[in-house]
């Protein structure tokens, strides 16, 4: 589970270019064997993402490996959408065992055919890690993705092109943050720094100019960056061995902005949020719960 870095940048050269007509759906998938944690990656991982120094690899630190996996097959010309304007939608991780630094893992990853969508064409990027030796799956995970239709006039949303914005002000009907939410300060270069750990360098997280052409205001926060940052928060609470992490994302997180977490036990599952805390705009919601 080294650094990505130099695989993911021929995808997003890839993904600039035009795709050709989609034709028929052919089903592919991709694998990588004995992949061995990279301990100075992971501790910059870590670090920027508010985990413990020591323990367990975060459940959300394979997503790094896979990740690059599920671009390559995104950026295949017969893949039939183009990978930039996807919205990430969901994310579900199980954690089947705590993940060692020291163990090496094998990966695939594969893409189950699109289907409607309310707002076009949603599709999952599944992928599972497994024992390099023994060949038992101990992670797996399914991304959830959105390839937006051109809305019609009628369905358009006055408020739709500020949605990312974190200046204005609370609506009058927002409800005041729950009692006991954590507020978070998201630098201005955090979508830049979690590029340099991570390698996914997508210009929506970068820069103000580069997160412009893609009709974002700001550039916003990288979803698994907003999860992973949520699953440490969580952890500090310690996590059971086999859980499952799922999370919905609503709305884009604007950098710089401050964020509010909220977390709420209920039975054994722990729900939680990120809201915006100029605005009180949900940013995603998510729970955890034991295997």
């Amino acid at each position: 589970m080294g650094s990505a870095a130099s695989s993911l940048t021929g995808s997003y050269v890839r993904a600039l270019l035009p795709k050709r007509r989609a034709g028929a759906w052919v089903q592919a998938g991709m694998e990588r064997t004995d992949v061995a944690v990279a301990p100075a990656a992971l501790t910059r991982y870590r670090r920027l993402c508010g985990f413990a120094p020591d323990g367990p690899v975060p459940a959300t630190y394979p997503h790094l490996t896979a990740f690059p996996l599920a671009m390559a097959l995104m950026t295949r010309r017969d893949f039939p959408f183009p990978v930039l304007g996807l919205v990430h939608l969901a994310n579900e991780i199980e954690q089947l065992e705590p993940l060692d630094e020291d163990r090496r893992l094998g990966y695939r990853v594969w893409i189950e055919k699109p289907r409607e969508h309310p707002r076009g064409a949603a599709f999952d990027v599944l992928a599972e890690a497994h024992d390099a030796g023994e060949r038992r799956i101990l992670w797996r995970a399914t991304s959830t993705y959105l390839r937006r239709a051109k809305p019609s006039a009628a369905s358009r949303r006055p408020h739709a092109t500020s949605a990312s914005s974190s200046s204005a002000s609370r609506p009058a009907d927002t409800p005041p943050p729950p009692p006991g939410a954590e507020p978070w300060y998201l630098p201005a270069d955090l979508g830049r720094a979690y590029a340099a750990v991570s390698g996914d360098r997508n210009p929506i997280h970068l820069y103000p100019g580069t997160a412009r052409l893609f009709g974002y205001p700001h550039p916003i926060a990288h979803g698994m960056w907003t999860a992973a940052r949520c699953l440490a928060a969580l952890a500090a609470a310690d996590l059971p061995d086999r859980f499952r992490l799922r999370v919905e994302f609503h709305a884009p997180v604007p950098l710089p902005s401050t964020v509010l977490f909220h977390a709420a036990q209920t039975t054994d599952i722990r729900d939680f949020s990120l809201s915006s805390a100029d605005t009180g705009r949900r940013h995603l919601h998510g729970d955890l719960a034991p295997l």
